[in-house]
Parts: C-alpha cells; sequence; structure tokens
C-alpha cells in the first residue's frame, strides 16, 4: 500500500506567479453558489481528483464516482500533479471549477480563506445518524476545524513511520529500537556492517527529511506552532531533538549523500540494503519491491526521552466548493462516495491509508501487516503540522510544509551544520520574516 509523499501530492504552495495571481483574482470573483455554475455545468456535478494510487487507481475512482444516482450526474476528472495549482487556482478563479474535489493537502485552507470552500458543517452533522461519522479514525475530523467551520472531510492517510530491514538489524545482532537511547545502539550495531540507520532524503522535490525531523521535534513533546498558531520553533524540547540528530550525523548514522537524495535515490539504498532503518511513508515496502521490500517491517512508535510519542502525519481530504449548481447535491454525493469507496483501498489500487476504521477491519486490509501496524499503532499518536498548540490544520502551516526555508533547515541539521538551537533560530527568523 502505497501513499503519495512530497509537497506535489499534499501541499498547495509554492505558487508562480501567475498562480498567485490567479488566487488573487479568486478573492474577488463571485462566488457562483447555489446556481448553475461551473461546479457542476449545468445538469452535472463536477468531482476533480487526484491520482492518488497506481494506474488503476483512476478508472476504479471513476467507476465508484460516476454509479451515483442522484438529481445531478457525476462528472469524474483525474488532475495530474503535474502544475495541480495552476489548475485549480485559475479554475475556482474563473467559476469553472469542480463543486467537490481532492487536491493537495492544505489546499482547503488556502481557498478556505478566499471564501470559496463550503463548510462541511451539515454535512458531517448528517453522518452522525447513518454511522459515517463515528467511522473516522481518532483526530481526523478535528483536524478539519477552522474558525468558520470544517473546511473539509478527512479522506487519505499520509503517514510518517520507522522502517527497518528485519534481515540486517539480524546480521547486526540488534533489536529494533523502542526509544531514542536503543536507536543510538542499533545504529552503533548497523555501522559496524556498513550500513545507515536515519534513511531519509532531502535533495530536490524531497520532503521526507523535512517531515522526520519534525516528527523528532513532536517525539519529543514539541513542534513548530504554539497554540495561538505562531511560529514557535526555538524551544527547549525542539533543540534536545536537534541536537539528537546532529549526533547521530556525527556518529557517522546518517548517510552524507541525504541532503541531496530524491526519493528514488532513498529507495535505491534500500534496495542495496544501505539503509538499514529509516523514515518514509506507508508504501515503503511496496515501492522498494524486489528482494529487500519483503525484508521491510514497520517499526513500533519510538518513546522520546522524556516519555513522549509522536509523529507527523498529513490527512489528506476532500472539500466542497460554494461554487455547486446545488450545496445539498455536493453532500449526497460525498455522502454516496464515502459508503462506496472502500474498493480503492481492498483492491490495492495504491491509495494511502483509509479514513475508516470499517475499512481497516476489511480481511484485504488486514492481510497488508505492515498497514495494520501503521493504523494501530503510529495513527492515534501522529500529529499534523499544528503541534504541539494543536492538531487543526490552518494556513499558517503553508509556510513550513514543503517551504525553502524548510529545506534550508533539513539540509543544514543532515549536513551536521552549526548546532540545533541556531539551526532552529534561523528558522523562527525566516518564518516571522515571511509572515
Amino acid at each position: 500500500m502505497s501513499s503519495p509523499s512530497g509537497l506535489t501530492r499534499r501541499g498547495f504552495l509554492m505558487f508562480s506567479g501567475a498562480a498567485v495571481a490567479a488566487m488573487t483574482l479568486a478573492s474577488c470573483a463571485p462566488s457562483g453558489s447555489g446556481g448553475g455554475g461551473g461546479g457542476g455545468g449545468g445538469g452535472t456535478l463536477k468531482f476533480w481528483n487526484m491520482p492518488w494510487g497506481q494506474a488503476e487507481f483512476g478508472p476504479r475512482d471513476a467507476e465508484i464516482a460516476e454509479a451515483y444516482k442522484g438529481a445531478l450526474k457525476v462528472e469524474h476528472q483525474e488532475i495530474q500533479w503535474a502544475n495541480f495549482t495552476q489548475t485549480f487556482s485559475s479554475a475556482v478563479a474563473s467559476n469553472t471549477g469542480p463543486a467537490v474535489s481532492s487536491g493537495g493537502g492544505t489546499q482547503a485552507f488556502l481557498f478556505e480563506s478566499q471564501g470559496k470552500i463550503a463548510y462541511a458543517d451539515d454535512l458531517l452533522e448528517s453522518w452522525k445518524s447513518n454511522g459515517l461519522y463515528d467511522d473516522f479514525l481518532p483526530g481526523l475530523v478535528d483536524a478539519m476545524k477552522v474558525k468558520g467551520g470544517y473546511a473539509a472531510v478527512p479522506y487519505n492517510l499520509d503517514m510518517r513511520v520507522m522502517w527497518y530491514n528485519t534481515v540486517l538489524l539480524e546480521q547486526a545482532g540488534v533489536e529494533p529500537p523502542t526509544d531514542w537511547q536503543s536507536y543510538l545502539t542499533a545504529s552503533e550495531a548497523l555501522k559496524k556492517i556498513g550500513v545507515y540507520s536515519f534513511g531519509v532524503g532531502a535533495g530536490s522535490g524531497s520532503f521526507t527529511g523535512s517531515h522526520i525531523l519534525t516528527s523528532f521535534m513532536i517525539n519529543n513533546g514539541g513542534g513548530l506552532f504554539n497554540a495561538d498558531q505562531e511560529p514557535d520553533c526555538v524551544t527547549d524540547r525542539n533543540i534536545e531533538a536537534m541536537d539528537f540528530v546532529l549526533e547521530m550525523v556525527a556518529k557517522g548514522y546518517v548517510d552524507p549523500g541525504s541532503v541531496t537524495y530524491t526519493s528514488d535515490n532513498v529507495q535505491t539504498q534500500w534496495r542495496e540494503r544501505k539503509f538499514g532503518m529509516g523514515w518514509d511513508g506507508g508504501g515503503l515496502a511496496a515501492n522498494v519491491a524486489g528482494e529487500v521490500g519483503p525484508e521491510l517491517a514497520v517499526n513500533s512508535p519510538l518513546t522520546g526521552p522524556h516519555g513522549d510519542q509522536g509523529a507527523l502525519y498529513f490527512p489528506n481530504n476532500i472539500m466542497m466548493y460554494t461554487n455547486t449548481p446545488e450545496q445539498a447535491e455536493s453532500e449526497a454525493f460525498l455522502t454516496y462516495y464515502f459508503e462506496n469507496m472502500a474498493p480503492l483501498w481492498t483492491e490495492n489500487t495504491g491509495i494511502g491509508l483509509p479514513p475508516l476504521k470499517s475499512i481497516t477491519e476489511t480481511p484485504e486490509f488486514q492481510a497488508n501487516t505492515n498497514a495494520v501496524k501503521i493504523i494501530e499503532e503510529w495513527q492515534p499518536i501522529s500529529h499534523t503540522w499544528g503541534a504541539p498548540g494543536g492538531d487543526a490544520l490552518f494556513l499558517g502551516v503553508t509556510a513550513v510544509d514543503g517551504t525553502p526555508a524548510m529545506n534550508t533547515f533539513t539540509q543544514t541539521i543532515l549536513g551536521g551544520q552549526g548546532t540545533g538551537k541556531a539551526a532552529l533560530e534561523t528558522l523562527q527568523q525566516t518564518l516571522e520574516a515571511n509572515a
């Protein structure tokens, strides 16, 4: 089971000048709410979805969506990740976009700030009577709550978890780590057989490195934002976490090439058994595949030095727009879709982990032991970018989701440059300057 990773599959950031201009227009254009506007094309309800999985995902998703029997016919369109920011922003600006869509993980919060999102409060309230509301995994629905209401509905989970190679750990004569100290112990044992223990990448287009540094902060009770949703990077817990990673760099446990590795480079290191432990999405074993894929197992969450557990994750979502031919029909379609989307997971189309407990309990899902472990052990302790101040997403997290500021910070730490405090101070200053 693979889940998309990287900014192009989660964030809605790093706009080109044209896209920024389009978003400015979006804030000025009439909403078209309630009429036969572009959201439905007159007699249709437009549903735009992303290619979340493998080749079979799109056709199966279209089959499910277009089987909807309602007052309006659903028109399914797959939007490619390449240039998706411009696709959405220009469509929303011209009122030719969808009535319902998925998209980048922070997209709903950006469009909500532009007044283009139809809140999901009434939809979620209706789901309390049909069982869907209580079917969501812990904390997912609350992550979608902003001041005005619920900006979106959780759709699929892009997790960040720890993996290890069972064969290499056995060869090194060490057990999977349970806390930071045993992580160092296992790392030293792997180093003796020429294997790295902090497998990540922070090169072009690869943002996993920044995710994992943030995960270590969260694992130590820290994070990047306070309860007022303001950047608050330079804390004792964050400094301690970054100094721990710097210790791993200094001891040679981190591959020096990590600062330039793409996702493909990282997977190559796993395939060549150069990484014995590391951090990635829930689909790492499937992506590595071959002889090594079956050797990879999800580790249980580490316990930090103060007894904390935690990690970063990304709850991708589906949103509704004010530009719809009929809001009630948008909600009726989403009810149908969530009640019928289980095959996207049970038929192994490659989409990220499911948001509904009922799907995780199916025999097909239970057959994937790594995915089950992620849902049972990692999802309950994971947090969004908003940690430690809260778990609800908000527009401000776009400052750290795949941005140059986070890239520079990550490459500084993984490159072993300076101290954790100095790197965090630079990050804080950059975030404040760009606020």
